[in-house]
C-alpha cells in the first residue's frame, strides 16, 4: 500500500509539473521559443497572490482573479514592447534576453520580499482529504491542482481547435512566413499566445504558494521541472505535457519512497532515460 500511495501522490504532483510546463509548452508550439525566465514569472505570480491574500484577507483561491489576469498583461505587453524584437532565426537573442529576465526578476523579488521563505495559509485545503481504504487518503488540494491541470490543459486544446484564433495560432506554429503572407499579424499572434501562456503561469504560480514554501530564488528549478516535463511529453504537446508531468512526479515520489534524499535525482534518471530513449519526446507535436 505504501508504493501505491506513493504513485498515487506523484501522479497528482504531475499535475502541478503540468501546470509549471503548459505555459513554455505553449509558447514554444507557436514561436518556437524557450522562455529561460518562465520559472521566475511562477514565482512573480506566487508573490502576487501572495501582496492580494495579504491586502485582501481573500483564500489564496480567489487571488487567481487578480493574478491570472495580470500576468495575462504582463505577458502580453513584454511580447509585444519586447521579446518581439528579438525573435528570427537566431535563437540566441530570445534566451539571453530572457536570462536577463530571470537575473533581475530574482533580485528585485530579493530587494522587495527578502529572501525569507513565504507560504500561502490554505486553510482546510491543506489537510482535508479523500479516505479511499486504511492506509490511502488523497488530499483535497493535490486533487484540486491534478483536476486544474486537466481543465487548463482541456481547455486550451478546445481553444486552439475550436475557434478562429486557436486555428490561427495553430497555422502559425506550422508555418509563420505563410500566415504572414495570408495577412496575420505575426506580433499579434505572438502576444496572444504569450498572454495566454502568461495565464496559465499565474494559475500555476498561486497553486505554487498554496502548495510549498517558496522564495525569490526557486525559481530555476520550476523552470527544471516544467523543461524537463515538456521534454519527456514531446515539444508543443500539451496531453504530452501532462504526461510528462505525471512521469516526473511519479519517479520523484517512488525515489522519495525508496530514500528521500533520491526525491529530485529520481526525476531527473527519469528524465534522462527517456530522452535517450525517445529524444523527441513520448508524443512529438504533428503540424495541423
Amino acid at each position: 500500500m505504501d508504493w501505491v500511495n506513493a504513485i498515487i501522490q506523484g501522479i497528482l504532483l504531475g499535475g502541478l509539473y503540468a501546470l509549471f510546463a503548459a505555459g513554455l509548452s505553449l509558447m514554444f508550439g507557436v514561436m518556437r521559443f524557450v522562455n529561460i525566465a518562465h520559472g521566475d514569472f511562477i514565482v512573480v505570480a506566487a508573490y502576487g497572490a501572495l501582496i492580494v491574500v495579504a491586502a485582501s484577507g481573500v483564500h489564496p483561491l480567489w487571488a487567481m482573479l487578480v493574478v491570472v489576469p495580470g500576468m495575462a498583461l504582463i505577458g502580453y505587453v513584454g511580447q509585444r514592447v519586447l521579446l518581439n524584437r528579438t525573435l528570427g532565426e537566431d535563437i540566441l537573442p530570445p534566451l539571453l534576453v530572457t536570462f536577463g529576465f530571470s537575473i533581475i526578476i530574482q533580485n528585485v523579488l530579493l530587494e522587495v520580499f527578502s529572501a525569507d521563505s513565504q507560504k500561502l495559509q490554505a486553510g482546510w485545503l491543506e489537510t482535508a482529504s479523500i479516505p479511499i481504504n486504511q492506509s490511502i487518503s488523497i488530499g483535497v488540494m493535490p486533487l484540486l491542482i491534478f483536476a486544474s491541470a486537466l481543465i487548463v490543459i482541456s481547455g486550451l486544446q478546445a481553444f486552439f481547435y475550436k475557434t478562429s484564433l486557436g486555428r490561427v495560432l495553430r497555422a502559425t506554429s506550422d508555418d509563420q512566413d505563410t500566415v504572414r503572407l495570408m495577412g496575420a499579424n505575426n506580433a499579434k499572434i505572438f502576444g496572444y499566445a504569450t498572454a495566454i501562456a502568461s495565464a496559465v503561469v499565474g494559475i500555476a504560480g498561486v497553486y505554487l504558494a498554496m502548495r510549498t514554501n517558496f522564495d525569490p530564488s526557486v525559481g530555476p528549478t520550476r523552470l527544471l521541472f516544467a523543461f524537463e516535463a515538456v521534454i519527456i511529453g514531446g515539444l508543443g504537446n500539451l496531453w504530452g505535457t501532462l504526461a510528462g508531468g505525471i512521469i516526473l512526479g511519479v519517479a520523484q515520489a517512488i525515489g522519495a519512497q525508496i530514500d528521500p534524499g533520491l526525491q529530485i535525482l529520481a526525476g531527473h534518471l527519469a528524465f534522462l532515460v527517456l530522452l535517450v530513449v525517445k529524444p523527441q519526446g513520448l508524443f512529438p507535436k504533428m503540424k495541423g
